[in-house]
């Protein structure tokens, strides 16, 4: 793909050699200037589109921060690259740039925490300890051990993630070892932004003989899912800054 000329060549550009410089077919180009993530073509006088190199580089901006955060929100920063102030626009690509480190950074520590979990399991401590009664939590013990309130520990209840015990006449929760180990990765899975079917598949998978393994399989992918976006919001860095620029210096476009 090559880049199109922005200094000398001012030309307009047909729908096609748009498209053949975005990577969009001519059909997405029309599609997506009606969504509003390039400006409005200008119309010749038979009526046909008119683009400006800007077109080509709002659309291979969009492709990044698509990858990088969904089409929706990217839609939305590529808006406010067009019509806030330079530092406005700064601010909001580093944002992106943020928002994927700490993405990176909570799946890390949920794959630390299974890691260390899976250790713990191992020891024969465990196994004795889990036939004590002394070790179990009430879930107002066990919500302030992991960060989170009841009402999410009864949540993960109804979602089949948590399973405690239910002990006197009143019901009352108690979660014995097992409970508190599966409690503690539902906790870091869900840190590291995993929904909740995502979160139940991996603790079924807890069960069987690869479980361990299966769920550190599952956060290496997401991580590997991390490194493409950020690559791909690098790529479109150049694109990015010709947005900013251009917004500010309407001769130029």
């Amino acid at each position: 793909m090559s880049d199109p000329v922005i200094g000398p060549r001012q030309a307009p550009l047909r729908t096609a050699e748009v498209a053949r410089e975005s990577g969009y077919s001519v059909q997405q180009v029309r599609d997506l200037e009606r969504l509003g993530v390039i400006p409005p073509a200008a119309r010749a006088g038979n009526g046909y589109r008119s683009y400006a190199p800007l077109h080509v580089h709002a659309l291979r901006a969009y492709r990044g921060l698509a990858g990088a955060v969904g089409p929706v929100i990217a839609r939305q920063l590529l808006t406010e690259l067009r019509t806030g102030t330079v530092t406005e626009a700064a601010s909001a690509i580093n944002e992106v740039h943020v928002r994927l480190a700490r993405e990176r950074g909570e799946s890390l520590r949920a794959q630390q925490a299974l890691r260390a979990i899976q250790a713990e399991a191992d020891t024969p401590e465990f196994e004795q300890d889990a036939e004590r009664d002394s070790d179990a939590m009430t879930i107002t013990e066990l919500s302030r051990a992991l960060g989170v309130r009841s009402s999410t520990l009864r949540f993960w209840e109804q979602e089949g993630l948590v399973t405690p015990e239910r002990v006197t006449s009143l019901r009352a929760r108690r979660y014995d070892l097992s409970a508190i180990r599966t409690a503690r990765i539902v906790a870091a899975l869900r840190s590291a932004g995993y929904g909740i079917p995502a979160v139940r598949e991996i603790v079924g998978s807890l069960h069987r003989l690869d479980g361990a393994q299966e769920a550190q399989r599952v956060l290496r992918e997401r991580l590997d899912r991390i490194a493409l976006r950020t690559v791909g919001l690098l790529r479109a860095g150049t694109d990015l800054a010709a947005v900013v620029t251009a917004a500010r210096e309407p001769a130029a476009v």
